[in-house]
């Protein structure tokens, strides 16, 4: 058995719906879990419907729902050879519930609504693929991951109930293999032991993908992307990127931690637990290798591999009265940190100061001015980048520092990073 996970890109329009049938077609002989996503930046939109519900928005929040519906609705069009076709009731009876939730009570709780309601991107997204499968002959049923997929409360950002879970999956999911070759069901979502949905954090339907295979026991996992697989670095800065043919799971979750964006970092863990291995393929040239991602590390040094993160804030902290930086102080920064919800991406301390660095854009630097005032002394630089290269070598060093002023650099057996202006 093998799991697939399509992302929004792969099913963002009828032509790539048509091509994930094709590409479920090369597979004659197995069975697959298909995860699915939002289709195309539905994601986006649901989170405006979102605001909108919960200010009470009504011109918005109908502009939205249109635009959504107008959207799913061309898809379908382009489909189905009917619009008597059951799928368009189907969707109907979502866009209700949406319409439901906006003129009904909300809660207190933003980031619950939230959920309830951004999850239906992958609901609608399901929907329609699966029906659109059993349309071209493939022979399939429709899963709800709300049902399948058990988390704690914290929505926007649920842990998963492993025992649970695997035990929901098991259950519901491994029967159904006996009369279906192909399960569909949604990335991104779950649900509490309330039946609350939750979300599993933005682009959580890779872990998704994860989760299914731990929970059955894959054979492996493939992520369908518009990139021939993981590559030493973005192609939006760099024109003559290698692709990695085989790195080992530690690699891929350090190049996660760092930043690269192809897999999700919570993606790896489970499937390395159980030694299944993951590939990245392209679903526009689906019959190239990819890259596989697997236990052992002989290949992860063939290649450097280099991560930009851009819009850094470099934040230092000197004690008032210039005495040395130790574990007090450290323990108090950290703390105030963490209650403003700072995430770090790098730090240093000398004798006087410690500093980090942060994405500009989640931090609210006048709170972090305000917290330290007191007993700190904090100055910052903008506009920053981070870059952080594995199996570095000289060359590549130079590659990517050229013509850029160094402010700070880190180096370790394999890893180095360095702060740019």
């Amino acid at each position: 058995m093998k799991v697939f996970k399509f992302g929004g890109a792969s099913v963002k329009d009828a032509i790539a719906v048509k091509n994930v049938v094709e590409i479920i077609r090369l597979f004659p002989k197995d069975k697959i879990v298909v995860v699915i996503s939002a289709m195309g930046k539905t994601t986006n939109a649901l989170e405006v419907i979102v605001d909108a519900i919960w200010t009470k928005n009504e011109t918005v929040f109908y502009e939205k729902l249109a635009e959504i519906k107008a959207f799913h609705t061309a898809i379908l069009d382009h489909l189905f050879s009917s619009g008597a076709h059951t799928i368009y009731t189907e969707l109907d009876r979502v866009f209700a519930a949406m319409e439901m939730q906006f003129k009904g009570e909300i809660s207190d709780n933003y980031n619950r609504e939230y959920d309830q309601i951004v999850s239906l991107g992958e609901v609608i997204s399901t929907l329609i693929v699966e029906s659109y499968f059993r349309e071209t002959g493939l022979h399939s049923k429709w899963m709800d991951a709300r049902s399948l997929i058990r988390t704690n409360t914290c929505f926007r950002d649920a842990e998963i109930d492993w025992n649970c879970t695997e035990e929901l999956i098991q259950k519901n999911v491994l029967p159904i293999f006996d009369q279906y070759p192909i399960v569909v069901t949604q990335g991104f979502i779950g649900h509490t032991p309330e039946y609350l949905t939750t979300t599993l954090g933005r682009e959580g339907s890779d872990f998704t993908a994860g989760i299914f295979a731990y929970c059955l026991n894959a054979e492996n996992v493939t992520i369908w992307k518009d990139v021939p697989g993981m590559l030493n670095a973005d192609p939006k800065y760099f024109t003559d990127t290698v692709k990695l043919n085989k790195i080992s799971f530690n690699e891929a979750i350090e190049l996660a931690y760092y930043g690269a964006s192809v897999i999700h970092p919570k993606t790896l863990k489970p499937l390395q637990n159980k030694n299944i291995p993951l590939f990245v393929k392209s679903f526009i040239e689906p019959l190239k290798a990819g890259t596989e991602i697997q236990q052992s590390a002989e290949f992860d040094t063939l290649v450097p591999s280099f991560i930009f993160k851009l819009n850094q804030t470099l934040i230092s902290f000197r004690t008032r009265d210039f005495s040395f930086i130790v574990e007090s102080h450290l323990g108090e920064i950290f703390n105030k940190l963490s209650a403003l919800g700072v995430k770090i991406n790098l730090m240093q301390n000398s004798a006087l100061s410690f500093s980090i660095l942060v994405d500009a854009q989640k931090i609210n630097m006048q709170s972090i001015l305000d917290s330290f005032q007191e007993q700190f002394e904090v100055r910052y630089n903008e506009g920053l980048e981070l870059v952080t290269i594995r199996h570095y070598d000289q060359p590549t060093i130079e590659r990517v520092t050229a013509g850029k002023e160094k402010l700070l650099e880190q180096f370790d057996r394999l890893t180095a990073r360095i702060i740019l202006k």
